[in-house]
């Protein structure tokens, strides 16, 4: 933790302790415990990202924090004022075990944040895993994390709590106690399965009497909510200065990159999310150049003045290369960068075959309305 920067190689998944070179220098990726951050973490991470960064901070799909524009020069003090937040693992790989999806929808005296503290100190001694595995526990009221990654999930069922392997409908009812030691069985098994990179992926079926089903609710949308007011961030991103605004309550980070700031019913900055309508959550948009050493345009600029001809209930993912981090999976439309132009995907993945290719950014209007709209 003293500054080293390992595994500075591009498209690598970035961590605090492993950052990532992009365009605008290191991306620190911070993993908060339970996806929550208190006031004084959150102004002091305003500080940081102002202090040692360009002054931006990303919000990602599994309620990380991402700190942009770091130096390598910069990163013994950053790591250092990390420690004091307590917002640092003792190594790497440590790290990246972590990697726990916490609900944003918890309640006083429910089970998760003694779930979430239980899993982490269990995950301290388990042996290294695939790249991106990872796990939720969404143990409020009804389980609300289904769209996003995971590969062991602890969830609410009707009778108590499950636990649920990725691409299993129904999970093994568990009980507070029985939760994480069953859940790291269950992940011992899977690694003595072999080369599988994702529970979802492999051959046999978990060893799970699987009988209950989740009791699932709607994905998070902004505004209010019962743990306070929910606020998204245009294309994940918070400048440092409205960051600070924030720190009125503590937070808590979800993966549809927003923010509940807990307890509190009118938004305390302008220029984020609070209606649920708002045009811009129907696109999803990557850093783009020249942020990013990947991307062969910008996009952002692009994406959010193509948001008012995506109609409600569509998706529309501006994407600066095939790799599509904003959104992996399939979009109504996609657009690919390709050299400064756009390839147009139909219902799939950046990476996908194309409609169209080679298009003009001013060409683009037109194109998505036809395709969006086959009446006009």
């Amino acid at each position: 933790m003293s500054g080293q920067v390992q595994g500075q190689i591009r498209g690598w998944c970035p961590g605090a302790l492993r950052p990532m070179m992009s365009g605008d220098g290191l991306v620190l990726r911070i993993r908060p415990h339970a996806g929550r951050l208190l006031p004084e973490q959150v102004l002091a991470l305003a500080d940081l990202a102002e202090t040692h960064g360009n002054g931006l901070i990303d919000l990602g799909s599994r309620a990380h924090l991402q700190l942009r524009g770091v130096t390598e020069a910069a990163l013994p003090a950053l790591h250092q004022a990390l420690i004091s937040l307590d917002l640092l693992d003792f190594s790497a790989e440590a790290e990246a075990r972590r990697n726990i999806l916490t609900t944003p929808l918890h309640r006083a005296g429910d089970e998760t944040l003694t779930l979430v503290e239980g899993l982490e100190e269990a995950l301290r001694d388990a042996p290294v895993l695939p790249a991106k595995f990872g796990f939720a526990v969404d143990t409020g009221a009804a389980a609300i994390l289904g769209g996003a990654s995971a590969d062991l999930r602890i969830e609410r069922a009707a009778q108590g709590l499950i636990l649920r392997a990725e691409g299993m409908d129904r999970g093994e009812p568990v009980t507070q106690d029985t939760a994480i030691p069953r859940l790291i069985e269950v992940l011992h098994w899977f690694l003595a399965q072999g080369a599988a990179t994702r529970m979802a992926r492999l051959a046999a079926r978990p060893p799970l009497n699987a009988t209950e089903l989740p009791m699932t609710g709607p994905a998070l949308v902004p505004g209010r909510t019962a743990a306070g007011l929910c606020l998204a961030l245009p294309f994940g991103q918070i400048g440092a200065a409205k960051l600070r605004a924030l720190a009125v309550a503590p937070l808590r980070l979800t993966p549809w990159r927003s923010v509940i700031v807990e307890g509190i019913t009118r938004a305390p900055v302008t220029g984020l999310i609070e209606d649920p309508h708002d045009p811009l959550l129907r696109v999803a948009a990557c850093t783009g150049a020249p942020g990013c050493l990947s991307a062969e345009a910008p996009v952002r600029g692009l994406a959010r003045s193509l948001a008012p001809l995506v109609p409600a209930g569509a998706l529309l993912h501006v994407s600066g290369c095939g790799k599509g981090c904003a959104h992996p999976r399939p979009a109504r439309l996609t657009l690919t960068a390709r050299q400064g132009r756009f390839d147009l995907i139909e219902d799939g993945t950046a990476s996908a075959s194309p409609a169209l290719r080679g298009l003009s950014p001013d060409d683009l209007p037109a194109i998505l309305r036809g395709r969006l709209d086959p009446s006009l």
